[in-house]
């Protein structure tokens, strides 16, 4: 049987396209899976003397026919429209355990498989007669799953060597056919099926390239339930389908109608409906509530009270068909059932704190139930925020210059085709997203998260490194940045680190080294796998950052000296703090007193070349004052003697105050003679 998936753009069908299933109907597939069902349900209505029913097994054949079945029923539930029809298994009957094994072999049906996959879809049809003149663009690949049981681990190889040859007997048969097309690529999924009870013959294996047009993966896996949460996992990965589990949803009870109980209901559905989740990265993965489901991730969302309204109108960003992970069960035909009937049902992401954010709804439209995309964010309608004011008021150190340098190294032209843009491999395209995830790999948005940023001396190293591959000289530059970096620590030049949200003067000089150095170091680590001289710059920043044992000797001897200083300033200031809450009072007498004594004086100049008159103002430092202040202290005053006291230690004193007597200190000393001689008002010697 056969089943399709939606074409990619550009008529480039995918794998997913086709995909064959191959049943093996052998006799030993007629065996037990030695899973009981039990039959007996009416055990409390039983009369006297009826013998309970014995429970029954299915066999292998009959699990890997409702496997295949439930795949291909959760892929229509989701992709209702282009699906290939689906060959009755109902005419081909259980397998024989009386047939002799050697007439029968899982190969014919694997060839089967191989030649289904070169047939022409109808899509694929269209698509060739559409655009003639890109018919050989229209891709022809598919995938087949092999459900059977492997005899060993080299009977497996066995299957994939017959894939292989016939895949190119085929290929060479639709090269001169116009009703076949040839096979790009082919998967082959090997499921191989055990009883329970036994242990298995065949080793799992990922997926592995045989040959440029086939690959294998082998699984192995109990029949029962155990096939069938494995075939669930395969139909998630081979269509892009994740899990939503709704949780808390009311349901009364079938023997107790007064009564209600929460249940949960998984539902399959696109990939593209957690898109929102993964953006704003509130995507919180919880295991599988369900203990057949199989799910080993899945997305749970609260069910809310469903609104009465059912014209209520909501912003929605996208409507995704959902399935039922177990469809047969009582709570998910009560919620399929309640939502056919036209009603609404909001979800909700579950908080620990703050309000609730309804992100989901379940409604149904023409018969089918559609998960629905709600806005939760911001509205692509509204106004933007300007960028100055920060997002959400919380930042606003932006690097919008250096974006705004991003985008122009990052802008996108059109490129005529031509034969050199063929021969250079990846198309324009490709390459301009190579360039944009090769300059995103580190880009901090905010100034305060970098240094290495916002230093001149980075950028020679940080424009170079982001390219795909270095040439020698660009090697030599940034080698010479690297040393720039060394030369500015051994200065101990300051960087531009920043303070926001910190205490203080910040880190010391050599942490914020440390810190430079990691973020360097990170940046090139990122680039490391481009070329052999990417690697080469990153040895030469980590051969400089190991510094000889005597630097770090001196290090250490610098930071404790350091310490020692602010140790020492700290001291001081607390004494001078101390000691001027005890002189303040004293101090602000002594200052008035001078102010007065100065404005009574008067001083009168003999001459033009007369010098100035000595201020009469006594200083700070040579205050007698008392141990203990008296009265309130202004701010000023404590102030100012902070000052003061601080300045006096900054400069050397002046001679002639040391050697005063009573803070007078005699001008012109040398021009005394041996005898006594001085000079009178007049300028004349006297004795």
């Amino acid at each position: 049987m056969q089943n399709s998936h939606r074409a990619e753009p550009g008529m480039m069908f995918s794998v997913s396209h086709k995909t064959a299933f191959v049943v093996d109907h052998c006799p030993y597939m007629a065996e037990s899976s030695r899973q009981q069902v039990e039959c007996d349900v009416l055990t409390k209505s039983r009369g006297q003397g009826m013998i309970p029913l014995a429970p029954v097994s299915k066999s292998l054949w009959t699990c890997a026919v409702e496997c295949s079945m439930e795949y291909c029923r959760i892929l229509y539930d989701v992709y209702p429209l282009k699906k290939l029809l689906m060959s009755a298994l109902a005419a081909v009957g259980p397998p024989n355990p009386q047939e002799d094994p050697e007439c029968c072999s899982v190969l014919h049906g694997l060839v089967a498989a191989v030649e289904s996959l070169c047939k022409i879809t109808e899509y694929q049809h269209e698509a060739r007669t559409t655009l003639m003149d890109t018919a050989d663009r229209v891709a022809n690949r598919g995938r087949i799953i092999c459900l059977t049981n492997a005899k060993s681990d080299t009977h497996v190889r066995m299957l994939e060597d017959c894939v292989q040859e016939t895949i190119l007997e085929q290929n060479k048969m639709a090269a001169g056919s116009d009703r076949l097309m040839s096979i790009q690529q082919c998967e082959l999924v090997l499921v191989h099926i055990f009883p329970q009870g036994e242990d298995t013959l065949v080793s799992d294996r990922p997926k592995k390239e045989v040959s440029s047009l086939l690959t294998s993966e082998v699984h192995s896996v109990r029949a029962g339930r155990h096939l069938a949460t494995k075939l669930n996992i395969l139909v998630q990965q081979h269509f892009d389908l994740a899990s939503t589990t709704i949780t808390n949803i009311p349901m009364k009870e079938e023997q107790h109608a007064n009564t209600s109980a929460n249940y949960d209901v998984e539902l399959l559905h696109h990939r593209d409906a957690h898109l929102e989740f993964f953006k704003s990265g509130d995507l919180h993965m919880a295991g599988s509530t369900s203990r057949d489901s199989g799910l080993k991730e899945t997305v749970t969302l609260k069910w809310c009270t469903p609104r009465t309204n059912s014209v209520e109108l909501h912003y929605c960003t996208g409507a995704y068909r959902i399935s039922p992970t177990d469809v047969n069960s009582r709570p998910s035909s009560c919620l399929t059932n309640f939502l056919l009937n036209g009603r609404s049902v909001l979800l909700e992401q579950p908080r620990k704190s703050g309000s609730k954010v309804i992100s989901h709804m379940l409604s149904s439209h023409g018969g089918e139930i559609f998960l629905h995309v709600l806005n939760s964010t911001r509205s692509t309608l509204e106004d933007p925020p300007s960028i100055s004011e920060g997002c959400g008021g919380r930042v606003t150190d932006y690097r919008i210059t250096d974006f705004g340098e991003f985008m122009r190294e990052n802008r996108l032209t059109p490129v005529p085709e031509s034969p050199d843009t063929e021969a250079s491999g990846k198309p324009p395209a490709e390459r301009a997203k190579a360039q944009l995830e090769r300059y995103t790999r580190y880009w901090p948005m905010i100034i305060s998260q970098t240094t290495i940023f916002n230093m001149q001396a980075v950028v020679p190293l940080a424009n170079l490194i982001v390219k795909e591959s270095l040439s020698e000289e660009d090697l030599l530059t940034c080698q010479k940045t690297v040393y720039n970096l060394v030369d500015m620590e051994r200065k101990n030049d300051p960087l531009p680190i920043s303070t926001v949200g910190s205490r203080g003067k910040g880190p010391k000089r050599d942490e914020q080294y440390r810190i430079m150095w990691n973020e360097l170091e990170t940046l090139v680590k990122t680039h490391v796998a481009g070329s052999e001289r990417h690697q080469r710059v990153l040895d030469c920043i980590i051969a400089c950052r190991s510094k000889p044992p005597e630097e770090e000797e001196r290090k250490k001897r610098g930071r404790k000296r350091e310490d020692k200083e602010d140790k020492a300033e700290k001291n001081i200031n607390k004494d001078s703090e101390d000691k001027s809450w005890q002189e303040s009072e004293r101090l602000k007498g002594t200052l008035e007193r001078g102010k007065e004594e100065q404005g009574e004086s008067e001083i009168i100049k003999d001459s033009p070349d007369s010098p100035e008159p000595l201020n009469k103002k006594p200083r700070l430092e040579e205050i007698q004052l008392p141990e203990k202040a008296k009265g309130p202290v202004s701010l000023l005053t404590m102030w100012t003697n902070r000052i003061t006291v601080a300045n006096s230690r900054k400069h050397q004193e002046f001679a002639g105050r040391i050697s005063s007597v009573n803070n007078k200190a005699e001008l012109y000393q040398h021009l005394k003679d041996e005898n006594g001689m001085d000079l009178h008002e007049n300028g004349k010697a006297t004795r």
